[in-house]
């Protein structure tokens, strides 16, 4: 699956149903708030509130943004909380199981100095419906129509992209949308769409780790369509982060001063760094 697909399921995580459920319980309620009140805690240094359209994904796209709306958080304070400590299993888990896989000790990436300085960016993503997405982009379509052809584009929920981390694991409430391409380099891009499981997370292989494996695990395109109905994501981005977030879904990358560098196990005279 890293090496075809770049994307895999992974089950019987340990993580409990039941807390992942009010996770997105908590981001419906907060996303459900007026916009006044959601722009009193605008991103500012990684973290809080990032508005319908700010960002994009894809910027050779010439429409304004991606349709969606996200809270952010970043690193938190050492000291800020007390941590369980059962909710480092999972990561620790896939990890030894990726580095086995890759002929090198279940310890590998610990003992590379990957983990040392924990960092943390965890996203609530929230898509709203087509309908919605369209009458919200409309105006903004008609407005600089004058000077382009963006209002023939398409609007995307989030627009294509690969994630430029290690590993990405993402939890979503059943909502259809998410889609792959496995060679972004062919023309006409063919993409394939990634069905949700129930209870599973979906994984998929980041930029880092594609290099750091020489490219044998590929690190694809994956982009998001606006659904036909409201759709929420959580998802960690880039680096190790504290553990109740750990027990949601998982963004696992190396500490910011770890030397990634194409793996002995994944080069040959055939296929050199």
């Amino acid at each position: 699956a890293c090496i075809d697909h770049g994307f895999f399921y992974l089950v019987n995580h340990g993580v409990d149903e039941e807390l992942v459920n009010k996770v997105f319980e908590q981001s419906s309620k907060f996303f459900s708030l007026p916009i006044e009140e959601k722009m009193k805690v605008i991103i500012k240094n990684y973290s809080g509130y990032s508005p319908l359209y700010a960002g994009k994904l894809d910027t050779t796209l010439s429409t304004k943004g991606d349709s969606n709306e996200g809270f952010y958080v970043g690193q938190l304070a050492g000291d800020l909380n007390q941590w369980p400590l059962e909710g480092m299993s999972a990561g620790t888990k896939l990890l030894s199981l990726i580095a086995l896989s890759l002929k090198l000790d279940e310890d590998f990436f610990e003992k590379v100095g990957a983990f040392n300085e924990p960092l943390a960016s965890l996203g609530l993503l929230h898509y709203p419906e087509l309908a919605a997405c369209m009458h919200a982009a409309a105006r903004m379509l008609a407005a600089i129509a004058r000077d382009s052809d963006s209002s023939n584009k398409e609007i995307y929920g989030a627009s294509a992209h690969s994630d430029f981390g290690m590993l990405t694991l993402l939890a979503t409430d059943g909502v259809p949308g998410l889609q792959i391409c496995r060679e972004k380099s062919e023309q006409p891009q063919v993409w394939e769409d990634v069905p949700s499981m129930s209870g599973a997370f979906i994984v998929n292989i980041g930029d880092m780790m594609e290099r750091w494996t020489n490219c044998l695990f590929r690190s694809r395109l994956h982009r998001v369509l606006p659904p036909r109905q409201e759709r929420y994501s959580v998802t960690i981005y880039p680096f190790p982060m504290p553990i109740l977030f750990r027990k949601v879904a998982f963004f696992l990358n190396p500490s910011k001063d770890c030397n990634v560098e194409c793996l002995e196990s994944c080069c040959s005279e055939d296929c050199p760094p």
